[in-house]
């Protein structure tokens, strides 16, 4: 596919042009891009591995590290693709196993990611779109709090982000290198070449809708190259199916079960295939595609923009994405929202990082065509993307698309502290990931292990079955293991919670002072920060509990 050159701006001297080409070389920006996000992510370099990082992506780096197995053996595979792990794993060979340095090298990811993001929108449209696009990327809550955790979604996005462009540039070979390497980071990335494919083929078959991208479009020769099937860009998008197809036949015959363990499975995928789920997450993914943590000021000012008629330079009106490009975006984003509402037990919004950036420069281009005072818009759209990295919304969210996991990480740090230093050698009852952080010191909460008993949650059903056993137990770490909204924007609306129960596991934790109540117990230590809460209860009594503290 090649896309018009004519959208660079006309004003531009040919003096601007050679410097703009000089300090426009990708690692110029690879680099600037990468020093600003570790500064704006410095103080959360070294904190301790939160949530899924802790409950897997760690610990099958960890074991790729000191064992050479793509298979990892401290957790149970989930048979996700190897390629982030073994990024982790180099680092931590050739530097050093540390929190700082994980995060580093998840934002060297990012960073190039957000280059990806740059060169798309460059291609698409200009460059002050693709300069704002990027920099909107980047602070959007999602990408900014997972740019540097230990997971595969953002990783699989920017290569992702990269294989689109080669795509738009009718590279084939580039298409199938990135597009594969994507499908290694993560399985699902590959729906955007099987999204492209189709986009090839449903034109092919429907020469009316080929005429309507050529007869819409400002630029003729981008719409008619982007209708012509070709062959070679068919072939590319369906090679990334290889290695991914080698990476599950390898992942059979290690473990003998191809997506991974049967839970696993059972929770992502047999236990999701159900109509009446699919429309409610259906309607989540279009949420998080378009409204989600201040998400909504970006789609809703493009949408105000879109009755305001284009701004006029030069004699001409400024352009918009060509109309085949904006259908690939759609026919991406699309399969994304529909194959995410189908599969995955957990609507969680990074899983849409590959499609969100898409709706950003579309929407950051129709700003700059329909708006003389775009700059003000970007930069309203800016101020409320930073606002949400600190700001919980008023329904639920999970802490780790915002600075909430920062919290939540460092209330379990001195919670865990706290335990350690009072109960080193007492048996505390907690829950999954708190009990993956007790029990392994190089998770970076505690210096030694403590020894658990592990419920599910801290729901009213857990916490009374725990009673009946307390004497398995002199302590309990109890936390919030849902983010709870002070005045949640449904409030506690019945209906919508036996609908998040029935198809999103969702549960109420009880409150601290209830769970000490129901266990016999007294709250020793308690802390709380926006919606999260964390607290450590003592059971034991009398000369119980001096001989657990002396263990």
């Amino acid at each position: 596919m090649q896309v018009s050159t004519s959208r660079q701006d006309v004003t531009d001297t040919t003096s601007g042009q050679r410097t703009r080409s000089i300090l426009l070389r990708g690692p110029v920006i690879f680099a600037a891009t990468f020093i600003c996000i570790f500064l704006l992510h410095a103080r959360l370099l070294s904190l301790p591995y939160f949530w899924d990082e802790a409950g897997y992506y760690v610990p099958a780096a960890r074991d790729l590290l000191l064992t050479g197995s793509l298979i990892p053996h401290t957790t149970i595979s989930n048979a996700h693709p190897p390629l982030v792990m073994a990024w982790l794993a180099a680092w931590w060979k050739g530097i050093g196993y540390a929190p700082m340095v994980t995060r580093t090298a998840m934002l060297v990811v990012a960073a190039f990611s957000l280059l990806g993001v740059f060169r798309l929108a460059r291609r698409v449209a200009n460059l002050r779109v693709a300069m704002a696009a990027t920099v909107c990327t980047a602070l959007y809550p999602v990408f900014f709090a997972q740019s540097s955790l230990a997971q595969v979604d953002l990783a699989a996005a920017g290569l992702t982000f990269w294989g689109l462009t080669a795509y738009l540039e009718d590279r084939p070979v580039w298409v199938a290198v990135w597009f594969s390497l994507a499908a290694l980071a993560k399985e699902t990335a590959i729906l955007t070449p099987a999204a492209l494919a189709t986009f090839e083929v449903v034109p092919f078959f429907l020469p009316r809708l080929r005429s309507a991208f050529v007869a819409g479009d400002e630029t003729k020769e981008a719409g008619a190259s982007t209708t012509r099937f070709c062959a070679g860009r068919a072939v590319a998008l369906v090679v990334p199916v290889i290695p991914l197809v080698a990476w599950y036949a390898y992942h059979y015959s290690r473990t003998g079960y191809v997506f991974g363990n049967p839970e696993f499975f059972r929770y992502n995928v047999a236990a999701t295939l159900n109509v009446p789920r699919f429309f409610l997450a259906f309607w989540m993914r279009i949420w998080q595609v378009f409204g989600y943590l201040d998400l909504w000021i970006l789609t809703g000012g493009m949408l105000a923009a879109m009755l305001l008629p284009p701004v006029v330079e030069g004699g001409r009106a400024r352009p918009r994405i060509s109309v085949p490009v904006q259908v690939a975006f759609a026919f991406v984003i699309a399969a994304y929202v529909i194959v995410m509402a189908a599969v995955g037990g957990a609507v969680l919004a990074r899983y849409m990082l590959p499609a969100t950036p898409l709706v950003i420069i579309l929407a950051v281009s129709t700003l700059w065509r329909r708006l003389k005072a775009w700059p003000i818009a970007i930069g309203i759209v800016g101020l409320g993307f930073v606002l949400g990295w600190f700001w919980n919304p008023p329904y639920g969210f999970a802490p780790e698309d915002n600075l909430a996991y920062a919290d939540y990480v460092r209330m379990h740090q001195e919670a865990e502290r706290f335990l350690e230093t009072h109960y080193a050698t007492a048996r505390v009852l907690t829950a999954w990931p708190a009990s993956d952080e007790l029990t392994r010191p190089w998770l970076g909460y505690t210096t030694r292990p403590v020894q658990i008993v592990r419920v599910e949650d801290f729901s009213v059903e857990e916490v009374l079955s725990a009673a009946e056993y307390g004497s398995n137990f002199e302590a309990a770490l109890v936390f919030s293991t849902k983010y709870e909204p002070a005045h949640a924007l449904l409030g506690h609306w019945r209906a919508w919670e036996k609908l998040k129960t029935r198809f999103f596991n969702f549960h109420r934790d009880l409150p601290p002072g209830a769970i000490a109540h129901i266990l016999g117990g007294r709250i020793v230590f308690a802390t709380a920060s926006q919606g999260q809460w964390v607290a450590i209860i003592e059971r034991g009594k009398g000369q119980e509990l001096e001989d657990a503290r002396l263990r």
